[in-house]
């Protein structure tokens, strides 16, 4: 059985360790090389490209989707979907998620992978109807963990009602690398046995066994893999490539990539490395094999950002008492897995915990929002006694959260009638509403510049 490969750098590679900054000219710069190499799919959208492409590389990220596509003609574009969260932080309405699906296909996208960061499945239901209903591929992403609640049995129970959603595939989405190696046997058999949905396995090199634990996953019969091609891999990002490359070839489990291309592109994809590691973006501690991550059990994104936010408070020699304090707030929040929007909250709760030497003594609005039910059930139940701690006697929700959410395309649609162009632009504003205004009154109405008139001012010149 031939395994297929995903290739990852143009997304989750430069979203884990320079923090989802490359620009759409560097990765058009790859492409071609790319596009001939035999890919199953292209990683190109989704995820923290698009808030990235808005705030701060003053781009398009639907311009970039289209760019994209214009050039690759091989080979299947995937992008990451965070479910009733689409590509943001809060629920969204069902008509916005309706019609993100349903442009994000029109602008090029062939598979979606769907996922909710406490595997609540009815956070699911609307982004997956929407991938059948407009013909694209819908991947559901198990979004992996460990914990007391997070068993083999409950992964193959939710598979179940995964492949009963009507998903054309299955990814166990390992955000944070702490799958081990016969950890990731067992569940990709008993996976294998309980659904007849292909399945791929994405996961971070983080704790320095990914290798191994890829290739036992291989073994068990996983169909697909996440790579990243080499200048991009390693570290917080995915194994590389070409190592799986040669090391499946003449075997059964053969890729059969054209590594010459592979080969053209590192070229190209090393330079773009270089550029960020010079201006400091890529940190190098995001390169570094660091075990004792599964004690922690932070993503190779969450990492990045936590370096991030600790440089910026000039505060990086609380870097460990950060890690230590994720796997205390995860525990009293209910065992969330580390994913978007949740490891953004337990990360930003955890440096507040350190930095302000009094643990809870400021709460993120989202974490109470979360503590209340707006993101949907969390894994295991939460103390009460903790949660009125934070929420008081506020009211927490049991239903799906996005029930309570009225339409909002409209109304969005018509409060920007004078700036927005297209619907891509509407659903840009719903996403990141002054974020991307500030960006698309840039694009259509730019400020014009002042043109400067230099006198020469002649001492004695009787005209002045």
């Amino acid at each position: 059985m031939s395994i297929k490969i995903v290739e990852t750098s143009l997304r989750d590679g430069h979203q884990s360790l320079f923090a989802t900054r490359m620009t759409t000219d560097e990765i058009l710069n790859v492409l071609p090389e790319l596009d001939k190499a035999g890919y199953y799919a292209l990683e190109v959208w989704g995820g923290a490209t698009f808030d990235t492409c808005l705030r701060f590389l003053n781009e398009d990220p639907w311009e970039r989707l289209r760019k994209i596509r214009a050039i690759c003609k091989n080979t299947k574009l995937q992008m990451l979907f965070r479910g009733q969260n689409i590509l943001g932080y809060r629920h969204y309405s069902d008509d916005i998620v309706d019609k993100f699906v349903q442009k994000s296909i029109e602008n090029g996208i062939d598979i979606i992978r769907v996922f909710d960061a406490l595997n609540d499945i009815r956070n699911l239901k609307s982004a997956v109807d929407a991938t059948i209903k407009y013909h694209g591929h819908c991947q559901i992403a198990l979004s992996y963990t460990t914990s007391p609640v997070h068993t083999v049995d409950y992964y193959v129970e939710l598979a179940k009602e995964i492949e009963a959603m009507g998903a054309h595939s299955l990814c166990i989405k390992d955000m944070a690398g702490v799958l081990l190696p016969e950890d990731a046997y067992e569940l990709v058999s008993r996976l294998k046995a309980n659904t007849l949905l292909p399945i791929e396995l994405h996961s971070h090199c983080t704790g320095g066994m990914m290798e191994i634990t890829y290739q036992k996953a291989i073994e068990a019969g996983v169909d697909i893999i996440d790579c990243a091609l080499s200048p991009l891999s390693g570290g917080t990002s995915q194994p590389s490539t070409e190592a799986f490359v040669y090391a499946l070839k003449g075997t059964k489990y053969d890729p059969h990539l054209d590594i010459e291309m592979l080969d053209q592109a590192a070229i190209k994809m090393t330079i773009t490395k270089d550029k960020y590691l010079a201006n400091g973006l890529l940190n190098p501690k995001a390169l570094t094999t660091n075990p004792s991550i599964l004690k922690y059990q932070v993503p190779g994104g969450m990492l990045s950002n936590l370096m991030s936010q600790l440089k910026e408070q000039k505060a990086m020699e609380k870097y460990l008492d950060v890690l230590k304090e994720v796997p205390k707030i995860r525990a009293e929040l209910g065992y969330p897995p580390l994913v978007t929007p949740l490891s953004q909250m337990v990360g930003t709760q955890a440096v507040m915990n350190v930095l302000s030497g009094k643990r809870y003594q400021m709460v993120p609005k989202e974490v109470k929002e979360y503590l209340k039910g707006l993101y949907g059930k969390s894994p295991a139940e939460i103390d009460e006694t903790f949660r009125k701690s934070i929420i008081g006697d506020e009211l927490v929700i049991t239903h799906r959260p996005a029930d309570d959410l009225a339409p909002e395309f409209e109304q969005i649609k018509l409060k920007y009638q004078d700036l927005v162009k297209s619907d891509e632009d509407v659903l840009s504003i719903a996403l990141f509403e002054a974020v991307a205004v500030k960006f698309l009154e840039n694009k259509y109405k730019p400020i014009p510049k002042v043109e400067v008139v230099e006198f020469n001012l002649l001492i004695g010149d009787d005209t002045l």
